[in-house]
């Protein structure tokens, strides 16, 4: 392992060490008894009401707005400690169906942790797909009770389908006890749709590395990044990443405590998804402390890297929601806090133009996982 390597491990475990971790274990997975008591008291609420001859009501936190997240450096966005609320009423013509729908889904729930049972948010969508009407529908659903009752969607016992790709130096055991190896060089592995039950992990990786887009992802395998300079890890969420590759990066870190490196488009949107592993997102800021990974480094494709590297021809102007994106991505409190983050964002600004990984092709086939990638991990030209 290069010194540079080493030096930035030995960083990451001292602060551990001072500051104390907070990981997933801080926000201690709720017991079937304690997600089913929570369960009553929402039902119990609305029979009271119905009693009192009211119409009953629901308080859902808005997951949709700025003004109700705040920023914390050592864990990301989390929701504010009084957030605003929406109030979802059964005598409101436009919001009577969602509301029964949010019964109907709850009482699912309740049955499966009451069994202890588990099903995907797919196979609940299709037990009834007419009352349901998208899958969409469905998914704000969970995540909402996920909130309203303030567990992790984990603890409903619903499942996501997993859309990443894992590979490298690791193995472990799910939780039906299959034993899952991710060493080959030329295959991936889906990631765990079940990341909370994994047990038994096992890796000598130097570093994981979660690479932004599967045609990278791909190349990487194709070069045997993973053997060729040190043994190590590599993720893909094939874009925005879903809430599984996220638990699995965070997972890793906790289990492993090795450096956590992002390799994305030098672009709004790459950075963007590169923030959603880092700090979260608005969405999903209630599960906050088990989804995020916060030692996370940007390892590439840095802006101030496309001018170093001599890839201007290959360079795409702005469109107008690359412009806003950035603007919206300026204004957001974990960029301000990182100062190296902020000036590659204002290397954007500047240039009105994007690359993508694959710009570096344009120098050498290869440049990617036998130059740029080794010099990185080598002279510690990450931020």
């Amino acid at each position: 392992m290069s010194e540079q390597l080493q030096k930035l491990q030995a960083e990451l475990l001292q602060n551990l060490q001072t500051v104390g971790e907070t990981s997933a274990s801080s926000s201690e997975e709720n017991g079937r008894l304690d997600v089913l008591t929570r369960i009553e008291k929402v039902i119990q609420k609305i029979v009271h009401t119905i009693s009192q001859g009211e119409a009953p009501v629901l308080q859902l936190s808005t997951r949709c707005s700025w003004s109700n997240m705040r920023f914390d450096k050592s864990v990301g966005i989390l929701m504010s400690l009084n957030p605003k609320v929406t109030t979802l009423r059964s005598d409101c013509p436009s919001a009577i169906n969602r509301f029964a729908l949010f019964l109907k889904v709850l009482s699912m729930i309740y049955r499966l942790v009451q069994t202890d049972s588990y099903a995907t948010k797919r196979d609940m969508y299709y037990n009834d797909p007419q009352l349901f009407g998208t899958q969409r529908n469905l998914d704000l659903i969970v995540d909402d009770i996920s909130c309203m009752l303030q567990v992790p969607r984990r603890s409903l016992h619903v499942l996501a389908t997993s859309k990443g790709f894992i590979s490298g130096d690791l193995c472990y055991l799910e939780a039906d006890g299959t034993r899952v190896e991710c060493h080959s060089s030329s295959m991936a592995v889906p990631v765990s749709s079940n990341v909370s039950e994994i047990t038994n992990i096992v890796s000598s990786a130097k570093f994981i590395l979660i690479v932004e887009k599967d045609a990278t992802f791909q190349r990487l395998l194709d070069d045997e990044f993973c053997t060729r300079l040190h043994p190590c890890i590599i993720i893909t969420g094939k874009g925005v990443p879903d809430v599984n590759s996220r638990l699995m990066v965070r997972k890793l870190w906790d289990t492993l405590h090795i450096p956590v490196f992002a390799l994305v488009d030098a672009d709004p949107h790459g950075i963007e998804i590169m923030c959603v592993y880092k700090y979260g997102s608005m969405s999903m800021a209630f599960e906050a402390y088990s989804l995020t990974t916060p030692t996370i480094m940007w390892l590439g494709l840095l802006p101030s890297d496309i001018e170093k590297f001599g890839v201007q021809d290959a360079l795409i102007p702005f469109t107008k929601r690359d412009e806003s994106k950035l603007m919206s991505l300026k204004r957001r409190p974990y960029i301000s806090a990182q100062p190296a983050w902020e000036r590659e964002v204002g290397i954007l600004m500047k240039c009105r133009k994007k690359a993508e990984i694959q710009s570096l092709a344009s120098i050498a086939p290869h440049f990617l996982t036998r130059v740029y990638l080794p010099n990185k991990l080598r002279y510690g030209g990450w931020i």
